[in-house]
């Protein structure tokens, strides 16, 4: 059963990017006798909003996308995410760190620093302050768990990065070599203070549970891609299909984004739009 997924945030309207990854991912499946899912990443609670998830909904269906229910929030999978950190843990596999990204930032600029400044996908490459420290048991909780990178490529030496194209064609497989990592991506926070987990531990353990078999993202993912593919390998998932489509940009060139105030589907609706006036606005 090929399964695909449309995961938006609850903390603002939908723009034309993401009605194109939308009708993307809805469309991939539908040709193929697939399912298409809707899930909602609401793990920022203090930005998200019910009237933002009741809006989605009313444009995906406006849109004339149809979904599998009951509908997942990530708000409500806080033990799903315990269980994925705790075998990562027992594995030997998480740090507890207590830098702030300022802190991160001010070690690898500091004057006659060794480290190097280099972004990774999940920004500054973490130095390292903290991985070799002694914290009781008691205070795990109040810091971030990180994941440690080199006993993680260790683990999975290579991984198999499984990228197809849009029309369904595969690509030439891409096994990459794990070690890497290390100087590209680097010791990642999988969970923040007080057992709040990141997004890129979220999604696995989602499009594991979902039994996700494509999933259909834009191109600025891409770099985390490999993150997540790890994850998958180091708790013994499966891992889906991966197919990166083109940014819808605005007039200048840039991406589209909520916080630069995108044009909202509901705007183009209110004037006088058609669904087939959206598809044709993104290329489809």
């Amino acid at each position: 059963m090929i399964r695909t997924r449309f995961a938006p945030s609850p903390t603002g309207p939908l723009h034309l990017g993401h009605a194109y990854s939308a009708i993307l991912a809805h469309d991939f499946a539908k040709a193929r006798g697939g399912e298409f899912l809707v899930r909602i990443e609401d793990l920022d609670q203090s930005r998200s909003r019910s009237e933002w998830e009741m809006k989605i909904f009313d444009d995906l269906n406006w849109l004339g996308l149809t979904w599998v229910t009951p509908i997942m929030h990530q708000s409500q999978r806080a033990s799903s995410y315990e269980i994925a950190i705790n075998k990562l843990s027992e594995n030997g596999l998480l740090y507890p760190c207590k830098c702030s990204r300022k802190d991160v930032r001010d070690a690898v600029t500091a004057p006659q620093t060794e480290f190097k400044i280099i972004e990774g996908p999940d920004g500054l490459i973490y130095p390292g302050t903290c991985k070799y420290q002694k914290y009781s048991n008691e205070n795990v909780a109040e810091n971030a768990l990180r994941l440690d990178m080199n006993k993680a490529s260790s683990r999975c030496i290579t991984i198999n990065n499984q990228n197809i194209k849009m029309n369904g064609s595969r690509e030439n497989k891409n096994i990459i070599k794990t070690s890497q990592f290390i100087e590209n991506i680097g010791d990642i926070v999988l969970s923040r203070k007080s057992m709040e987990v990141a997004y890129h531990l979220a999604v696995v353990v989602d499009d594991e549970a979902q039994g996700v078999s494509h999933v259909v993202r834009g191109l600025d993912l891409k770099p985390a891609t490999n993150i997540h593919v790890l994850l998958q390998n180091l708790l013994g998932y499966s891992s889906p299909y991966y197919l990166h489509h083109k940014l819808i940009k605005d007039g200048t060139g840039k991406r589209l984004a909520k916080r630069d105030d995108a044009k909202s589907i509901s705007k183009f609706r209110e004037q006088g739009a058609k669904p087939a006036d959206i598809r044709a606005m993104v290329g489809l």
